[in-house]
Parts: structure tokens; sequence; C-alpha cells
């Protein structure tokens, strides 16, 4: 006797694997959000997290900032001080010039040069006067370049033939007339070489500028 099964078990089974599918489906989904959400949630707190430290590093650069300024405004108002001083100091030191200068003048001019004029502006001093020769007035700017520790930097302007004791040039007794500037120190200069010497610097000469 033949038995037929009438049943539709291959419905079932199609059916059965269907749920399967979608059984599997379901997991890899909510195990896929799982992830997704942990990694957005380490995400999210990594962002959290860097921008609580970035507003600590922002704060503290604008108190950097601050600080920066305060000490920035201290250093203007320091220079400005000792400005203030150096000229309090400059004023005062410019008062005893005039009795160094002359002290300065007569030990450095040699014999032989007569000086007609001395003039000051500020720290530049021009004299104008005489002498029996040229040598005499090399003599004199050599002493004003590197004896005096008061005077330094002479520039001769001008130097002519001139006569004196006569009227004219054939009974007369023949100069030579020059016109020079030097400047001179002030204390606080004078102080930063103490060797005395005239402060010029190394292998400096006298300027000379003859005009006949």
């Amino acid at each position: 006797m033949i038995r037929i099964n009438l049943l539709p078990h291959r419905e079932e089974k199609r059916a059965l694997r269907k749920k399967a599918f979608y059984a599997m489906l379901g997991i890899g989904f909510g195990v896929g959000a799982t992830i997704v959400a942990m990694v957005g949630g380490y995400n999210a707190r990594a962002i959290s997290i860097q921008s609580l430290r970035n507003e600590e590093l922002t704060g503290a650069i604008v108190e950097l900032d601050k600080k920066i300024v305060e000490i920035k405004t201290l250093r203007e108002e320091i220079d400005a001080l000792k400005a203030r001083q150096q000229a309090v100091e400059d004023l005062q030191a410019d008062r005893n010039q005039p009795v160094y200068l002359m002290d300065e003048l007569v030990k450095q001019t040699p014999p032989g040069v007569f000086l007609k004029t001395v003039k000051q502006e500020a720290q530049k001093v021009t004299l104008t006067g005489s002498a029996q020769s040229q040598e005499r007035v090399s003599e004199l700017l050599r002493n004003l370049s590197g004896n005096s520790p008061w005077l330094e930097r002479p520039d001769l302007q001008e130097v002519k033939a001139g006569t004196i004791g006569g009227k004219d040039k054939a009974s007369g007794r023949a100069i030579v007339e020059f016109q020079l500037s030097v400047m001179i120190k002030r204390p606080r200069d004078k102080d930063e070489n103490p060797d005395g010497k005239a402060g010029a610097k190394p292998g400096a000469k006298p300027t000379a500028e003859a005009k006949s």
C-alpha cells in the first residue's frame, strides 16, 4: 500500500528558513547598531574630553596673553623711567661740561697754537684759531683724537694761510688759520672708556679737508 504525504512540508521548510534568515538579520542589525552606538559614544566622549582640554588651553592662552601685555607695559614704563633718569643725569652732568672743556683745551693745545673762538652746540664744539705751522695744527688734532678723555672725533673743517703783525703779506708774519670741530663726551660716555682714550673707533683717523 502506497502512502502519500499531503502536508506542505516544503513550504514549512521554506517558511522556517525565512524566519531563521530574518532572525539572523535582526541579530546582525542589533549587533551592528550596538557597535555603532558604542563607537559613537566613545567618539563623543573623546570629543567632549578634547573640547574641555581645548577650552582649558584657550583659557590658559588668554591668561598668558594678558600677562604678556602687562609685562610689555611694565617694560615700557621701566624704559620711560630709565630715559627720564638718564635725561636728568645728563642735564646735571652737562652743567660741568664747560669746565671740562676749558681744562682739556688748555691741556691739549700745543705751543704755537692760539685759539680765537670756542662755540659749543650740544656735544659739538667748534674751534677757530691760528698756528705757527700746519704741523702745529696736526699736533692739536692728534692730541684731541688720542690724548683727551673728554674730547673725541676731531674734524678739521678749514685751514688756510694768513698773516699777522703787518698790513700786508710782505710785511706780516705768515701763520695758518684753521677751524675744526670736536665732540665732548658726557661723564657716562667717558666712564665707558676707563683707559682715558678718546673713544674713537679702532683705526679711525681725524679727518681733514683743506680749503684754500
